[in-house]
């Protein structure tokens, strides 16, 4: 068992890294690793489903699909990832509550009481501290998951609320549950690298062969290639969503309201059709042909805006509120 700790808390470096070392390595990893605030959502997730959109792009934060099934988590500066890496016989790769077993074993000699709980959830006093996923590949297991340490719980609740009237999928749906943060139950005070080592320590006595690890250059640029050409990409992190269909309506000042109706196919959309008090009948038409096989994207939209007078389409309707319509 190779473990340790990454230097990095790029989030789009770490998730490549799990995706690296799975597969390019034919060897078990334990590593634990902490990111700058991201979301990351589900391998099977609708992305825009899942997210609070505005408050998102307000504050800027990336949003990343990962390898696992599962629902979409937010990491911060307060959270500790871990991922285990192991191989094994084909059935009987994915086993939760074993690869949860060494932060149950750690937080039990800390004083605290957690559990493993459901399919795939760790506990303290009823509370969800860590949510887990697992991929196999091939002959190997991954299964990571999230450590609630000292993470800003009000901040995560914020930017994972959503309108679900407003995406019809296939997609899975994130299932929320009350949370806590393993600092509030310690019985002295921790500091989230003391932590860290603690688990470190944890795994080394559950399994004696394990040496110290540390990615070597030609890893690193490997893995910084992955993270920017796969990671850090629309295609993957929105584009490769379930086909889904989205509806909202929105009021105005004046009184005027316009609802819209989309299908989307690989984040492209497929069909649109928009209603509403202050529509100029005659120019819809146009106006579709316009939107047609675009990404359901921020910047996409807003560029395609800049060259469409929507004077011609609608009355008295600005850019910025015809925007509102579309997320």
């Amino acid at each position: 068992m190779n473990y340790f700790i990454s230097h990095s808390d790029d989030p789009f470096f770490n998730i490549a890294t799990e995706e690296f070392l799975l597969k390019e390595y034919d060897a078990d990893f334990f590593f634990l690793y902490i990111n700058s605030p991201a979301l990351i959502v589900g391998k099977h997730q609708n992305t825009l489903a899942e997210i609070n959109f505005d408050k998102v792009t307000d504050q800027k934060i990336p949003v990343i699909r990962r390898l696992s099934g599962g629902g979409t988590v937010f990491h911060d500066n307060g959270n500790l990832n871990y991922c285990f890496i192991r191989r094994g016989e084909k059935g009987k790769l994915v086993d939760f509550k074993r690869y949860c077993s060494p932060i149950i074993e750690c937080l039990t000699k800390l004083g605290v009481a957690a559990k493993f709980e459901g399919k795939s959830d760790l506990t303290i006093g009823g509370k969800k501290f860590s949510g887990n996923a697992s991929h196999v590949y091939k002959n190997k297991v991954m299964q990571h998951g999230t450590m609630l340490f000292l993470s800003d719980l009000k901040r995560l609740n914020e930017l994972l609320k959503v309108n679900p009237l407003k995406f019809k999928d296939r997609g899975v749906r994130s299932i929320r549950s009350r949370v806590t943060n393993i600092s509030e139950h310690l019985p002295y005070k921790l500091s989230i690298a003391e932590f860290a080592k603690k688990i470190i320590e944890t795994v080394q006595e559950l399994y004696p062969d394990s040496q110290k690890f540390a990615l070597n250059a030609a890893d690193r640029n490997t893995i910084t290639r992955l993270s920017e050409e796969k990671y850090n990409n629309w295609e993957w992190n929105f584009g490769y969503s379930p086909s889904y269909q989205f509806e909202k309506t929105c009021s105005f000042t004046g009184g005027k309201m316009l609802e819209i109706e989309m299908k989307i196919e690989k984040g492209n959309i497929q069909f649109i059709q928009i209603s509403g008090n202050c529509i100029v009948d005659n120019m819809k038409d146009m106006l579709y042909k316009q939107f047609y096989n675009q990404k359901h994207d921020k910047s996409t939209i807003k560029q395609l805006l800049n060259n469409i007078n929507l004077q011609l389409y609608f009355k008295e309707i600005s850019k910025s509120e015809f925007m509102q319509l579309f997320f």
